[in-house]
């Protein structure tokens, strides 16, 4: 068991177990180990923190040195949001991608592979998965994070993640609570506000949640936005209304609230993260999120010492902070509980529930994988839709691989299998499938801070390894298409774009792209909204490094 240090007293133990920090580098450094041995209870890791699993185990055994129920949490969503494979990409699709299958089960069998290996490095917790409604295309930081703009879909796929996360051992965290898909504004950034009234936030945003409450969620995060619906005066972290009148006494949740990142600007640049942490407690939060930018321990004795201070004085209550940290503390016992079972049980075995594997041969079929011309040569069948492509070319029609299957292997490919499953293909009549190296364009937009600019995501790696001398570039701008046209030469051409609905630039570089060659293959990796156009329009879903190589493998099939 773990022993304190003396001389820590209650109230400030308590203030420390409330925090959840991070910090730089990939041990653990001294200041760190020495909170824990005062009280700190948990630890966030973010991909600046991991290089290998080896060094991540290695990592989590040195903080369980320090303290044995220590709760080490991570932002891993798979997708585009990726921490254990921040500089590779990830094995995993994201949301957007597993909803557009619409298989609950395959989302229950990814999130417990995920589930897996965060488990098998020593982490614990994770901050995921997103129950928000992505309701507003224009949102810049929620997306393909989300499951889809359908309620009913999100709800489903939420509870199911939550169910395979834990059974393998790892507190999921439902977020944004009450949800983040209703807005324009990033609240990395600024506040986001959301108008919507009571009736739609009932019908729309809360349901999710209520989905993930039902399905046992250890944790819930709370969102940095105003909702005046629910409380006209605070953002939803730092209300009461909303975290103990609404989440804990209307929708009954009796399990662990996090903020979501206290040095976010939605809250440190209105209220100051010692201020806005002191609010959130007493609004009802039982663990402050901090570390993604402030990484030190000047950050947690400034949290800590806040959060005593405000105890003495009277702003926030000693019982208040003392159920905080029981709650935190009760989530660690819960973790421990499941690795000790996890660890005295064998794992789960046998594959994916798949079935009706195929090859990609016929020219209506799903480009669910790459079939004989692809890199594995398994995939699904496909649903295909009569109607012509929507770039006016009087195409075969567009295919999804939703409701297929993409392969016969087992856990540790199901990532695979769910990108494959996600494509969804419209091609024209004109289309003839790429027979030798193209060139890639990448039409680059800036990414959000919580997707990151460290994570590699496009075609072209991929279809090198299929198309040896492939050749790529990035492309920005309103200069974006002439370039991207000077640079290709002649080559066979992929267009691959990221949420092209988002960005003006990027629909007019693509006009200049398909003006100039009418026979540019279209990879889009955000939100499909956009309709698609090109020879062969291909939507995968998502950035993750799979739904890359599931994307060069349909075009590799033709």
């Amino acid at each position: 068991m773990t022993t304190f240090a003396s001389g820590t007293d209650t109230l400030t133990r308590d203030a420390l177990t409330v925090l959840q920090p991070g910090f730089t580098g990939t041990t653990a450094p001294d200041w760190l180990l020495r909170r824990l041995g005062e009280g700190l209870a948990s630890v966030g890791l973010f991909g600046r923190n991991i290089a290998s699993p080896g060094q991540l185990a290695a990592l989590t055994a040195q903080l369980r040195v320090e303290r044995d129920d220590v709760l080490v949490a991570i932002d891993e969503e798979g997708g585009d949001v990726t921490r254990l494979e921040v500089r590779t990409g990830s094995s995993f699709p994201g949301n957007h991608a597993l909803g557009a299958v619409d298989d609950v089960a395959l989302t229950e069998q990814v999130a417990l592979e995920l589930g897996r290996r965060l488990a098998a490095c020593g982490v614990n917790l994770n901050w995921a998965p997103s129950a928000d409604v992505n309701s507003n295309p224009a949102n810049p930081v929620i997306g393909v994070r989300s499951f889809g703009a359908d309620t009913g879909l999100v709800a489903r796929h939420t509870a199911a993640y939550v169910t395979g996360l834990q059974a393998a051992g790892v507190a999921a965290c439902t977020k944004h609570f009450p949800g983040h898909g209703d807005t324009a504004v990033d609240s990395h950034h600024a506040l986001p506000r959301i108008d919507a009234d009571l009736s739609v936030l009932q019908s729309r945003e809360l349901v999710p949640f209520r989905a993930a409450i039902a399905a046992g969620s250890r944790a819930v995060m709370s969102a940095h936005i105003l909702v005046p619906a629910l409380d006209p005066e605070r953002p939803a972290t730092l209300s009461r209304r909303i975290l103990t009148g609404l989440l804990r006494e209307e929708l009954g949740y009796d399990g662990l609230i996090v903020t979501d990142g206290m040095e976010m600007q939605a809250i440190a640049a209105t209220y100051g993260i010692e201020r806005g942490s002191v609010l959130a407690i007493a609004a009802g939060a039982d663990a402050i999120c901090v570390g993604g930018g402030l990484a030190d321990d000047d950050t947690v004795r400034r949290l800590r010492d806040a959060l005593v201070s405000a105890v003495r004085t009277g702003e926030l209550s000693e019982e208040r902070l003392a159920d905080a940290a029981n709650r935190v503390r009760a989530l660690a016992e819960w973790t421990a509980a499941a690795s000790a079972a996890r660890e005295g049980s064998p794992a789960p075995s046998g594959p994916v529930a798949l079935s009706r594997t195929n090859g990609l041969n016929g020219s209506n079929t799903s480009n669910g994988s790459a079939g004989t011309g692809g890199a594995s040569g398994t995939g699904g069948t496909g649903v295909t839709g009569g109607a012509g492509a929507a770039d006016g070319t009087g195409g075969a029609g567009a295919e999804s691989g939703a409701g297929t299957t993409g392969g016969s292997g087992g856990a540790a490919d199901v990532g695979l299998v769910a990108a494959r499953r996600a494509l969804t293909v419209t091609r024209s009549a004109a289309y003839t499938p790429l027979t030798r190296a193209p060139y890639v364009a990448a039409l680059t937009p800036v990414a959000n801070i919580a997707v990151g600019d460290e994570t590699p995501w496009g075609v072209a790696a991929e279809l090198a390894r299929l198309f040896p001398g492939t050749a790529t570039g990035s492309f920005s701008g309103e200069d974006a298409g002439a370039s991207a046209l000077a640079a290709a030469a002649g080559r066979p051409l992929v267009a691959v774009v990221r949420d092209e609905h988002r960005h003006p630039w990027m629909a007019t570089a693509l006009d200049t792209l398909l003006a100039a060659r009418p026979d540019t293959v279209v990879v889009e990796m955000g939100v499909p909204q956009s309709a698609p156009r090109g020879a062969l329009h291909i939507a995968t879903h998502g950035a993750a490094r799979v739904c890359g190589q599931a994307a060069a493998e349909a075009i590799a099939g033709g």
